[in-house]
């Protein structure tokens, strides 16, 4: 291996830990907004609607345009966005990584060496698809929950416009 190479190596070998502590907090960021997608559909069922982001929004700024309730939307799903597509990209690089170790393990003939590096691998890129698929569902209800309520806001006020806006998800 020459210079480059190994400098790439080292480089790549740096990022796993970063990664998989970033995989992890995505993680645990969409199993807490699966857990108040259930407390906020169960408030719905009961009929509350005491958690209406975009209501407490023109609350707070009575002279918000429809652009403006727009972008606090898109504010307020972002985060599900970014982890939806951003955690299977990491899981790709948490499984990738450990490749080459385990490449190394296997031409060395050492089996434990090899099933480590291969159970990070695979747990890192499992975990990275959970997050991505939970984080996938809660940001399409909850899209559909903010459209819904911008529908309503805006049939049931006047608010005033500069053009006309298209909410993309």
């Amino acid at each position: 291996m020459n210079a480059l190479e190994s400098l790439f190596y080292e480089i790549s070998r740096l990022f796993l830990t970063p990664v998989l502590i970033v995989l992890g907090l995505m993680f645990i960021y969409a199993l807490f907004t699966a857990g108040t997608l259930l407390m906020d559909t169960l408030l719905r069922t009961v009929g509350s609607r005491q958690r209406q982001p975009l209501v407490l929004f023109m609350r707070a700024h009575p002279a918000a345009t429809q652009e403006m309730l727009e972008l606090k939307l898109l504010r307020l799903i972002e985060p599900l966005r970014i982890t939806s597509r951003v955690a299977p990209m990491l899981g790709l690089v948490a499984t990738m990584i450990p490749m080459g170790p385990a490449l190394v393990a296997v031409s060395a003939g050492n089996a434990q060496g090899m099933a480590e590096s291969l159970i990070v691998a695979f747990s890192a890129v499992i975990i990275a698809l959970l997050t991505a698929s939970l984080s996938y569902f809660v940001l399409t209800i909850r899209r559909r929950w903010l459209l819904e309520e911008l529908e309503h806001i805006l049939g049931s006020h006047e608010i005033p416009t500069h053009l006309d806006g298209v909410v993309h998800g």
